[in-house]
């Protein structure tokens, strides 16, 4: 950030009095302008026993595969913003369930929230972020080919807990350096 979006002044960065974290600040206005994670809503869209996949086209990632998802827009909620990116990504209409895996992911300020989902009438497409699209089953999930740590453990976390037939919302730090 190197202006204020207050009164267009150039910012600082500096400890406001009161605070502990460094902040841009603006000296002109006094405006503090904080800066919070990015929340991303996602779904695990299921049909039958495959899971729909989109490969990406676009950067990041250009060309690999990824669950539907992205950042949550203002006035939705995360259930909303994880139907959306379905739609928007897979053409795909998705019933929302159970709140999934929440990963933490500090180094590039994100929190990721995926929650499992049904697709409603089993048809899907290519969204304008995607170039492909498709149904797999656990053998053929593309594993090397994947997006994302938080998409591939989100895809571990389902095939297991689909054998055990039950599914915990999981809680997880991904730090940088964590094993898929």
């Amino acid at each position: 950030m190197k202006f204020c979006s207050a009164c267009g002044h150039p910012v600082v960065q500096k400890i406001p009095q009161g605070d502990s974290r460094l902040r841009y600040v603006c000296e002109s206005c006094e405006t503090i302008h904080y800066q919070n994670p990015h929340i991303i809503c996602g779904c695990l869209p299921t049909w039958q026993d495959k899971v729909l996949l989109c490969k990406r086209g676009i950067e990041p990632r250009y060309g690999l595969w990824t669950l539907p998802a992205g950042f949550m827009e203002n006035l939705e909620t995360t259930q909303e913003g994880a139907a959306r990116e379905t739609w928007e990504e897979a053409h795909a209409k998705v019933k929302i369930g159970e709140l999934y895996c929440v990963f933490n992911i500090p180094q590039i300020s994100q929190v990721y929230m995926m929650y499992r989902g049904e697709i409603i009438d089993g048809q899907f497409g290519v969204g304008e972020e995607s170039i492909e699209a498709g149904l797999f089953d656990e053998e053929s999930i593309p594993w090397d080919d994947l997006a994302f740590a938080s998409i591939k453990r989100t895809l571990r976390y389902f095939f297991a807990d689909r054998k055990l037939g039950h599914f915990p919302v999981r809680v997880e730090d991904l730090v940088h350096g964590s094993r898929d």
